[in-house]
């Protein structure tokens, strides 16, 4: 109540000088019975987009959403080719085609071009023009671009990638070359023969990204043949639509979503089923777990889904990816939902604070991150867990990079009313059409998702009308609303768009407001394990850190991080109000610059645990939480600790036993 309180207050000091008639109601999903006047979206016969992508450039990100992008120019993605063979022209097969390339040098430009887009930084562009020039030279006279092996082998997943670094280039800067070359490229894939189209495993695995692509063409030229060879690809891509055909861990987050995609050409809902079919069962199995991902340490097996079980980097990005293409596909707002929950829980802690580093694999639970072997325990052998810049990840090390400028895209989208959208929240400013075709500029303040208020202001040259869309997450049952300050009544369930459609003139506010309540969720298929969340955040154990230099060089070392506080915890929760166990103590200050770390996480949670002593390591691996079914009985003492939120804990436990101890007479709230 104070919180929502003080909120009003906010907004109540707001300007309040207009009072022209907003229509304020609730949808599920922007409707797609118009289409948008302004930017390029799915044309017929595909199904309408009910929220449409805005060109690279016109989002700027803002606050703690920038500096993650500024870290990363300035650390392991902005400089890849100081510590990787891969990025360097000499014997490059991206630059001379008789020699090796396959799908490295293209990750990292996946990456690297859109970050220099977003931040529009021209020195980023340009190195990246330097290899996109190189690809396009390279296109034989069949259509065929890239290294020459990889048409020799029928392996067109490197150029997969290709096509989506050289979309993003389009939408950025317009450049010209782009449709005749993919068109060219595509007529190639048409002429090949059936047992030669997709034969590759990764290709084959994976074409669902060139089905976007095809997509993406077919929507700025027309040609009706592109839904042809999109038939094609389909029909010769693995058969994500009856079954999971791998369990490599970034196959399905790249390409669960397949038969989605295909629902635009095919509009039969067999196919957005399949992909939820799908999502479910891999989470239903190895995502019993917070933090958004799923045990697959190279693969998903059968008995390894402890919340220690880790997932690939590449898998992060890629599942964000995945979720930012269906939330446009369908306008369902549960994928921005699970988007954020890998974004802001999992995702931070694969890097280093200073984005300098990664580790392949990043789990729920993990308290040591050395470099010695933990396999079969994790799947592969070999240094998986300690920090390095260099080729000792090498697929991560270059994937990694589109993870946070792809994010910063998709936070606002075109909708078919000539709308807009705000859809992933973050500080920032957006720049875009709407309306009569006025170019209105918004700007968003907020520290989402470290606080609850989000705040836009409307800078237009006259006022416009436009209907306005603010998702509200599935945590959220009572949004509060205010319109140039005054408090507007609006009901809007979980997973839910208000809509204002009012004439906006310059100046005008809006503040939304999600309260974030404490809640727990038990993993009863992990011993009853028990996860803690506030809004969007997962919480975890407070524990101490000490980094380890024991490689790489002074500019570029690689660390292990070992613990120095104790961390077998198991939780005491009040067995009828488990959420009404914990404090919330925000620290105050200004949100640090970089929040995801544990000295500056701006968030805690206080709450009542005790040690269980018979919860131990196993070889550098936290013990199995299914050996300790909860509630687990213990005499040791009850003790206050510290959580934090679990994008900010390198060193984490986020998945607890609850304990009952004889040394407390009740376990009730207030004991």
């Amino acid at each position: 109540m104070k919180i929502v309180t003080a909120f009003l207050l906010v907004v109540l000091v707001l300007s309040a000088r207009r009072g022209e008639a907003a229509e304020v109601y609730a949808v599920k999903a922007p409707a797609t019975e118009a289409c948008n006047d302004f930017y390029v979206s799915n044309r017929a016969p595909l199904t309408p987009n009910p929220l449409v992508k805005l060109p690279i450039g016109a989002i700027t990100p803002r606050g703690w959403l920038r500096r993650q992008l500024e870290l990363m120019s300035e650390g392991m993605t902005g400089r890849l080719p100081d510590v990787s063979h891969w990025c360097r022209p000499e014997g490059n097969g991206w630059i001379e085609p008789k020699k090796r390339g396959w799908e490295e040098l293209p990750y990292w430009l996946k990456g690297f071009g859109d970050l220099g887009y977003v931040l529009k930084d021209e020195w980023i562009i340009n190195e990246t023009s330097y290899w996109i020039d190189a690809a396009i030279a390279s296109q034989d006279s069949d259509g065929y671009f890239g290294p020459r092996m990889n048409k020799e082998k029928h392996d067109l997943w490197p150029n997969m990638i290709v096509l989506n670094v050289l979309q993003s280039l389009h939408e950025a800067t317009g450049d010209e070359r782009v449709i005749p070359f993919m068109t060219s490229y595509f007529r190639y894939q048409m002429s090949l023969k059936s047992e030669d189209l997709l034969p590759a495993f990764w290709a084959n695995i994976r074409a669902g990204d060139n089905l976007e692509s095809i997509y993406w063409l077919y929507n700025r030229t027309g040609e009706p043949w592109l839904l042809d060879l999109a038939k094609r690809i389909h029909e010769q891509t693995a058969n994500w639509t009856e079954e999971i055909p791998t369990w490599h861990g970034v196959n399905i987050c790249q390409a669960f979503r397949e038969p989605a995609e295909y629902y635009q050409q095919a509009r039969d809902p067999k196919y957005l089923r399949a992909t939820e079919r799908n999502y479910a069962e891999v989470m239903g199995t190895y995502g019993q777990m917070p933090g958004g991902m799923f045990g697959a340490d190279e693969n998903c097996r059968a008995g390894y889904t402890s919340p220690r079980q880790a997932a690939e980097t590449c898998s992060m990005v890629e599942f964000m990816h995945s979720f930012e293409m269906l939330l446009k596909i369908t306008g369902d707002p549960v994928y921005a939902d699970r988007c954020e929950e890998v974004a802001f829980n999992s995702f931070p802690a694969s890097q280093t604070p200073d984005l300098r580093g990664l580790h392949y694999l990043t789990a729920p639970n993990m308290v040591q991150l050395d470099k010695e072997n933990k396999s079969p325990r994790l799947q592969n052998k070999g240094c998986m867990l300690a920090y390095s810049p260099g080729e000792r990840y090498r697929c991560c090390q270059h994937n990694v990079g589109h993870g946070w400028p792809y994010y910063a895209e998709e936070i606002w989208h075109a909708t078919p009313d000539n709308g807009l959208a705000a859809s992933l929240y973050a500080a920032c400013e957006v720049e875009a059409k709407v309306g009569d075709g006025t170019t209105v500029r918004i700007i968003e303040t907020t520290d989402y998702p470290f606080d609850e208020i989000v705040s836009l202001t409307v800078r237009c040259p006259k006022p416009v009308p436009f209907p306005l869309h603010l998702r509200v997450p599935r945590w959220c049952d009572a949004p509060n609303l205010a319109i140039n300050g005054k408090p507007v009544t609006v009901s809007a369930e979980p997973s839910s768009y208000i809509v204002i459609d009012r004439t906006f003139a310059d100046g005008d506010t809006v503040a939304v407001q999600f309260p974030m309540r404490v809640a727990v969720t038990v993993w009863a298929k992990n011993g009853n394990a028990v996860s803690v969340s506030r809004g969007p955040l997962s919480y975890s154990l407070k524990i101490g850190e000490r980094w380890e230099r024991f490689g790489g060089t002074d500019e570029w070392p690689e660390y292990e991080v070992y613990p120095t506080t104790p961390w077998n915890y198991g939780l005491v929760l009040d067995a009828v109000d488990p959420a009404g166990s914990f404090e919330v103590v925000r620290k105050p200050g200004k949100l640090a610059a970089q929040p995801f770390n544990v000295d500056t996480a701006p968030l805690e949670l206080r709450a009542r645990a005790c040690r269980i002593p018979e919860w131990q390591m196993e070889d550098g691996l936290v013990g199995p939480i299914s050996s300790l079914p909860s509630p687990v009985v213990t005499n040791e003492p009850v003790e206050m600790v510290t959580l934090i939120p679990m994008g900010c804990a390198r060193l984490r436990i986020s998945a607890f036993p609850t304990v009952r101890t004889d040394s407390v007479t009740s376990i009730g709230k207030g004991t």
